[in-house]
C-alpha cells in the first residue's frame, strides 16, 4: 500500500512532471467537488459538467496556487464560482428538480415504506434548499453539509464573517421553518 502524500507534496511532484500526483489530487477531491456542485445546482448533469470544468481549471492553474489557504478551500472556491456562474447563466428555477440519482443511497433491501418516507424527506429538503436565495443556499451547504468553518467559507465566498453568520442564521431559520411544515 502506497503512503498518502500531502497536497503540497502532490502539487510539487505534479509540477515536476509526475502525472500520477495529479491523479491522487483528483481521486481525493472529485467526489467532494461533485457533491458540492450537485447541492448547488440541484442536478447530476450540471454537477458532472462542473466537476470536469473544475478539474480542467485545477490542472491548468495548480501552479498558481499560493498555499495561502488549504487546497481544499481553493478547490471549493473554484467549484462554488463555477456553480454560481452556471446558475446565473440559466434560468435558476429550471435547474432545481429532483432526479432519481438523489436516492442511490436508499438500499433495495430496506423496507419499502422506509424508502418512500426517506424519498419524501429528501424531496422536501431539496424544495426548502431551492427556496433559499442562492447566496444563503451556498453558505448553508458549505457550513451544514461540508462542515466548513466560517473562516474557510469566508475565503471561498469573499464575504465577511459577520455577513456569513447572518446569512447562515437566516438560511438555517428558513430550513427549520420549512421542515417544520413537512414534519407536521
Amino acid at each position: 500500500m502506497s503512503e498518502q502524500r500531502t497536497d503540497s507534496e502532490n502539487i510539487e511532484r505534479f509540477l515536476n512532471g509526475d502525472q500520477s500526483s495529479f491523479k491522487e489530487i483528483v481521486n481525493k477531491y472529485k467526489d467532494k467537488i461533485y457533491w458540492h456542485a450537485r447541492r448547488m445546482t440541484g442536478n447530476h448533469v450540471d454537477a458532472d459538467e462542473i466537476v470536469q470544468e473544475v478539474l480542467i481549471v485545477l490542472y491548468k492553474k495548480i501552479g498558481d496556487f499560493k498555499f495561502q489557504s488549504s487546497l481544499y478551500t481553493w478547490i471549493y472556491k473554484i467549484t462554488s464560482n463555477r456553480s454560481l456562474n452556471l446558475i446565473k447563466k440559466r434560468n435558476i428555477r429550471r435547474f432545481f428538480s429532483i432526479h432519481e440519482e438523489e436516492y442511490e443511497q436508499i438500499s433495495a433491501d430496506d423496507d419499502i415504506l422506509s424508502n418512500i418516507e426517506t424519498k419524501q424527506k429528501l424531496e422536501e429538503v431539496d424544495k426548502v434548499l431551492k427556496s433559499l436565495p442562492v447566496k444563503q443556499r451556498e453558505i448553508f451547504i458549505l457550513r451544514h453539509y461540508e462542515q466548513l468553518s466560517y473562516e474557510e467559507i469566508s475565503k471561498i465566498t469573499g464575504k465577511s464573517l459577520g455577513g456569513l453568520k447572518a446569512n447562515y442564521f437566516h438560511a438555517l431559520s428558513k430550513v427549520m421553518k420549512g421542515m417544520e411544515k413537512y414534519n407536521g
